[in-house]
């Protein structure tokens, strides 16, 4: 297990797949965390409302309690963290460290119910250029995104849970990908008042965004 640290400070983490879930088809994925007060209980209710438990509840040692989940909508992984020692990303609107986390599912109206009964989550439709898109809010922050995927998106790509990374330029950052050895799926877009963003898979196969911000001003 290794830590991934922006200036002495955690903001990421990554692990070798074991066997076993090589053997079972598993791919390469950014993973995103939701904190919770009681990882248990939260299993128990999230297992009630449909969701399938893939690993857990269990320790990791003196950081916290983890259980990921696969949601009964479309089948999207997340996992649920009890802190104890870690409590996640310790760095927010920097470059470099993760900025939004985005649901994409063919069930929008499925998973904002799951969702909001889960965590409590006030769902709000939020109007966009070619996309119905919903903003999830708790204690009256905005905390995740959800859309509903298109025909466009034909039927290979499953349902999922986006990590975004702040960059201050994103176009630079595309082309620096490529030369790591990553490939761009979606080339560096506008999101009109939102942002440039791209879509980019890493040399194992694990996809994520990186999004240069209009909305906030993003530290380097």
């Amino acid at each position: 297990y290794t830590m991934l640290q922006k200036q002495g400070d955690d903001v990421a983490a990554m692990y070798q797949m074991m066997p076993q879930q090589k053997e079972a088809g598993a791919q390469s994925q950014w993973l995103s965390y939701i904190a919770v007060e009681n990882v248990d209980e939260m299993a128990d209710r999230a297992q009630a409302l449909g969701a399938e438990i893939i690993a857990g509840p269990h320790d990791v040692p003196e950081a916290g309690r983890m259980v990921m989940l696969q949601e009964p909508a479309e089948g999207a992984h997340f996992a649920l963290w009890q802190a104890k020692e870690h409590p996640g990303c310790h760095r927010e609107l920097e470059a470099n460290v993760p900025y939004w986390f985005e649901l994409a599912t063919r069930s929008s109206q499925r998973s904002r119910a799951f969702y909001s009964a889960l965590l409590g989550w006030q769902a709000q439709d939020k109007p966009m250029e070619g996309m119905d898109y919903v903003l999830f809010s708790a204690r009256d922050t905005v905390v995740a995104g959800m859309l509903q995927m298109s025909e466009e998106w034909g039927d290979e790509i499953p349902a999922h849970w986006m990590t975004y990374f702040a960059v201050l330029d994103c176009d630079a950052m595309a082309d620096k990908a490529r030369t790591l050895g990553g490939q761009v799926c979606v080339p560096p877009t506008d999101i009109p008042q939102v942002g440039r963003f791209a879509v980019i898979t890493d040399p194992q196969g694990a996809v994520f965004s990186i999004i240069q911000s209009q909305m906030h001003d993003i530290e380097p």
